[in-house]
C-alpha cells in the first residue's frame, strides 16, 4: 500500500516516548548510548548472552563486554568489565557450563585471542596465543576441538624502535583495504584447536584466506567460505568448502557458482541441518551486477551435488541463515523496505512466512529448543535491544538503554512515499522536530546513505555509518529527510541495479523529488535547504550539487567525485573494472560519472568536506580534490582531516567535532537570511 500525503501519515507514525524531565538529544546523548549486540541463547534456552559497547570518553575509544541475561528476566550480570580492555564474539561452549570470547587484553600483545570463563562469571582463562591473533572461531559440537580462522604472523620479529621500516613487498591484484592497508601475502588460515591440550594445528595454507568457520553436527567436518581459485584476488567468487577436522585433510569445494556464495561481508556463516546432510548458505546475485545483486537462501547436500535457491521469487537480501532445532525449517533475516524482518521457510522449499517483523529492523538472532528465539532488533525510536521471542509472543529482556530513553526527546518519525521525476515510486523517512507546528514551513535537510548498495530504515541509528544523525539534526529545529533513492537495497534487484555504471542521475532526480514532494506539502521552507552524507552518501551530494543550486549548504564525507582517482588508489579495483570497465578501454563511463570534479565551475554551494587520512576505503586525496576545486573557484568550503582515521569514525572525539561541524555548518548558511 502506498503512502504519498502528508496528511495520511498519522496512520503510520511513531511518536517519541515521553518523559517530564526529558529533553532533546545532543551528542553527549549520543556518546551516552549503550550498543548492544551479538545475541546468544544458551544451548538449554535458560539464558541469553550479549555484548554491549560504550563510549569510553576519558580514553577516547570504546569499551565492549560481555553480559548475561536469563532468559525469564529474573537475573542481569556483567560477566566483563576490566576497564581499557574489551571483549567481543561471545559464545556458548556446547555444554552451557562456560562461554568463550576473544579478546586482546594486556599479555596478548596487541592481537585477539580466545578466552573462556565459567558462564557465572570469574576470571577468565586464555586458551590460545597465536602471533597474528584470531578472526573468528567456531565450537565443534562434542566441545574436543574449535575452529579458528588466525591470520598469518607477520614475516620477521617487529624492527627495534630506532630501526628504519623494512620496504613493503606488493604483488597481488588488489593491494589495498580499508584498516588492513597495504595487502601483502599474510593471509587468515583455518586452524584445528584442541581444547584438552590447547595446541593449534594449522588445517590449510597457500595464497587464500579463509572465513565463517561452522562445524558439522558431528563435529567431523567443517564448513568454511574461501576462494580457492588461481588469480582469487581478481574476482568476488566465494565459495563453500569442506574439510575433515584432522591434520592433513584436503579441502573440496561444495559450491560452483561463478559469483559469489557466502560472502564474509554478509557475516552469514554457513548453516548445516541437525541431521548433517544438508548445509543452507546466502547465495548472491549475478556476477556482472556484483553488490547489485539480490542475495537468495540456497541449500546444498553435505555430500556434494547441485545447490538449490528456496527463495528465487522473493527478490530482497536474505541473510544469517540458521535451522530450526528439528530441522524443519530454516530461519533467516529479509531485508525489505525500510526494514528487516525474521522470516522462516520450509526446508523443502515454498512460501516464507514472518516470525518477527513490524516497523523495525531485526539485526540478529539465536535459537534454542523449544523454539526460543533471542532477537536483537531496533525500532525508529527505540535503541537496539535484546527480545525474547517465543511462539508469537515477544518481550524486552536487555533494556540496556531503557534509563537512557526515558531522558530523552526524539523527533516523531513519518515513512514518506513519493514520485521521482519519471513516475519511479521513491520511499524514504521524514522526521519533524520536537515541538513541530504543522503548518509552519522548516528549515529541512536531506540525509543521503552510504552504499550506495543500502538504505536508510526503521531503525535509531546512532552508529553513524551514514555520518549525518538524523535525530540530532531534527533536535536542532531541522525537518530531516532520509531518503533511499534508486541503488538503494529493500525493493529489489531491478531498484538496485538502476544506478548500475549510471552514478548520480536516476538517484538525484529521486533525492530532488523528496525535497520538491517536502515543500508541496508545506513542511520544507524552500529557501532552507540543506544537503549531506558520508561515502556515496557524499558522493550523491556532490552529484547533487553538481547539478541543482537550491541547496544553501551541504556536508560532504569521505567522498570521491573524479573517479579516475580511485583507480588503483583505494579498494574497489574488481568492482570498478566489472561495472565500468578499465578506465582506458572505457574512458567514456569513468568521464561521465566523474561530473562534479570535471565540472566543479557548476557548483557553487558552500560545501564542508571531511575524511580520514587512513582511508582506504574513499582516500582522502578524493576529498582534496574536490576541496581544491572549490577553493580555486572561490566557492566557500572547508577540508576537515581526521588524522588516523579509517573510512567510518571510531573516536568519540572526532564523533563529536564532527557533527558539531555539521551543526555550525548548517546553521551558518542553511538559517541564514538572504
Amino acid at each position: 500500500m502506498k503512502r504519498h500525503a502528508f496528511t495520511a501519515m498519522a496512520l503510520c507514525l511513531l511518536a517519541a516516548p515521553s518523559a517530564l524531565a526529558a529533553h532533546k538529544i545532543t551528542i553527549d546523548d549520543i556518546l551516552a548510548l549503550q550498543d548492544v549486540t551479538q545475541p546468544q541463547i544458551s544451548p538449554t534456552g535458560d539464558a541469553v548472552l550479549y555484548q554491549v559497547e560504550t563510549p569510553n570518553l576519558a580514553a577516547d575509544d570504546t569499551d565492549t563486554h560481555i553480559w548475561l541475561t536469563r532468559w525469564d528476566a529474573t537475573q542481569t550480570i556483567q560477566l566483563t568489565s576490566r576497564p581499557k580492555e574489551s571483549e567481543t564474539d561471545p559464545r556458548w561452549r556446547p555444554d552451557g557450563q562456560a562461554i568463550t570470547f576473544l579478546s586482546d587484553r594486556a599479555g596478548t600483545d596487541g592481537e585477539s585471542q580466545l578466552w573462556q570463563m565459567n558462564r557465572a562469571g570469574g576470571e577468565a582463562e586464555k586458551l590460545t596465543n597465536l602471533p597474528g591473533g584470531i578472526d573468528a572461531y567456531a565450537w565443534a559440537p562434542d566441545t574436543r576441538h574449535i575452529a579458528l580462522i588466525v591470520m598469518d604472523p607477520p614475516p620477521a620479529p617487529k624492527p627495534a624502535e630506532d630501526a628504519p621500516p623494512k620496504p613493503i613487498v606488493i604483488d597481488r591484484f588488489q593491494f589495498k583495504q580499508d584498516i588492513e592497508g597495504y595487502l601483502t601475502n599474510r593471509r587468515h588460515h583455518l586452524y584445528l584447536f584442541d581444547t584438552a591440550t590447547h595446541r593449534a594445528t594449522q588445517l590449510l595454507t597457500g595464497p587464500y584466506d579463509e572465513a565463517l568457520p561452522a562445524f558439522s553436527p558431528d563435529s567431523r567436518q567443517i564448513a568454511f567460505v574461501s576462494k580457492r581459485q588461481p588469480n582469487a584476488d581478481r574476482d568476488g567468487n566465494w565459495a563453500i568448502y569442506l574439510i575433515d577436522a584432522k591434520a592433513g585433510a584436503k579441502p573440496r569445494a561444495l559450491t560452483n557458482f561463478d559469483g559469489t556464495d557466502a560472502d564474509p561481508d554478509w557475516q552469514s556463516p554457513p548453516a548445516w541441518s541437525p541431521d548433517a546432510t544438508k548445509i543452507a548458505y546466502v547465495h548472491g546475485g549475478p556476477k556482472k551486477l556484483i553488490e547489485y545483486g539480490v542475495r537468495s537462501l540456497a541449500i546444498v547436500p553435505a555430500s556434494g551435488g547441485p545447490a538449490r535457491v528456496l527463495t528465487p521469487t522473493l527478490d530482497r537480501n536474505v541473510s544469517a541463515p540458521a535451522w530450526s532445532p528439528d530441522g524443519q525449517q530454516i530461519r533467516f533475516l529479509v531485508e525489505d523496505d525500510r526494514a528487516d524482518y525474521l522470516a522462516s521457510i520450509d526446508a523443502n522449499g515454498g512460501v516464507p512466512r514472518t516470525l518477527a517483523g513490524g516497523r523495525r529492523v531485526v539485526l540478529g538472532f539465536s535459537e534454542a529448543p523449544e523454539g526460543k528465539i533471542a532477537l536483537l532488533a531496533g525500532q525508529p525510536t527505540v535503541p537496539d535491544e535484546i527480545y525474547a521471542w517465543h511462539q508469537g509472543t515477544e518481550r524486552p529482556l536487555s533494556q540496556r538503554n531503557a534509563a537512557w530513553l526515558s531522558q530523552i526527546q526524539l523527533a516523531t518519525v513519518h515513512d514518506i512515499a513519493f514520485p521521482s521525476a519519471d513516475g519511479t515510486d521513491i520511499h524514504g523517512i521524514l522526521l519533524t522536530p520536537p515541538g513541530y507546528i504543522a503548518g509552519r514551513k522548516y528549515p529541512s535537510i536531506l540525509v543521503l546513505h552510504g552504499g550506495p548498495q543500502d538504505q536508510l530504515d526503521d531503525r535509531l541509528d546512532f552508529d553513524l555509518d551514514y555520518y549525518l544523525s538524523p535525530q540530532v539534526l531534527a533536535a536542532h529545529g531541522y525537518v530531516v529527510l532520509a531518503v533511499n533513492p534508486r541503488g538503494s537495497t529493500g525493493r529489489g534487484q531491478a531498484f538496485s541495479a538502476a544506478i548500475y555504471a549510471d552514478w548520480g542521475h536516476k538517484d538525484a532526480q529521486d533525492v530532488l523529488a523528496a525535497v520538491d514532494y517536502a515543500v508541496r506539502q508545506g513542511i520544507a521552507d524552500p529557501a532552507h535547504l540543506g544537503i549531506g552524507g558520508w561515502s556515496y552518501g557524499g558522493m550523491l551530494t556532490n552529484y547533487v550539487i553538481a547539478q541543482d543550486h537550491r541547496f544553501r549548504a551541504a556536508t560532504s564525507g569521505a567522498s570521491i567525485s573524479n573517479i579516475l582517482a580511485g583507480y588503483g588508489t583505494d579498494e574497489y579495483v574488481r568492482d570498478y573494472e566489472a561495472e565500468l570497465g578499465t578506465p582506458w578501454a572505457n574512458t567514456a563511463a569513468w568521464e561521465k560519472i566523474s561530473f562534479p570534479f570535471l565540472h566543479a565551475d557548476r557548483i557553487t554551494t558552500p560545501t564542508l568536506f571531511m575524511g580520514g587520512d587512513k582511508d582506504d576505503n574513499v582516500p582522502l586525496l578524493n576529498q582534496e580534490q574536490m576541496y581544491q576545486a572549490l577553493r580555486s573557484r572561490n566557492v566557500e568550503t572547508q577540508l576537515i582531516i581526521y588524522p588516523g582515521s579509517f573510512h567510518v569514525q571510531t573516536r568519540p572525539s572526532y564523533i563529536r567535532d564532527r557533527t558539531e561541524r555539521d551543526l555550525a555548518w548548517f546553521d551558518g548558511h542553511v538559517l541564514a537570511k538572504h
